[in-house]
């Protein structure tokens, strides 16, 4: 089960009592300086729920699947998300 971003604005903005057109865009602003912040090479880091950075990834060979022929894949980025412990403290807990 999966929520989307619709029903993740009508739960929040139902729990803090304001409307889903504020929620929404608090969620864009959020996500926002995420994608500046991180791709700018910083860390995010929400203490207790969770940690956002970007990685690097190094050139490395691979293999064309369909013909078996070596490649090389380029350098790039990743990201990378961590769980704080209020985060892993409410995952655990068994209902």
């Amino acid at each position: 089960m999966a929520k989307n971003r619709s029903e993740l604005v009508a739960e929040v903005a139902a729990k803090a009592d304001t409307s889903q057109t504020a929620v929404n865009a608090m969620l864009d602003a959020l996500f926002s300086v995420f994608e500046s912040s991180v791709s700018a090479g910083e860390k995010i880091t929400i203490p207790g729920w969770l940690a956002v950075e970007r990685t690097d990834r190094a050139a490395r060979t691979g293999r064309n699947p369909q013909t078996g022929e070596a490649i090389q894949i380029a350098a790039g980025h990743s990201v990378k998300l961590t769980a704080g412990s209020k985060l892993k403290a409410a995952v655990s807990k068994k209902k």
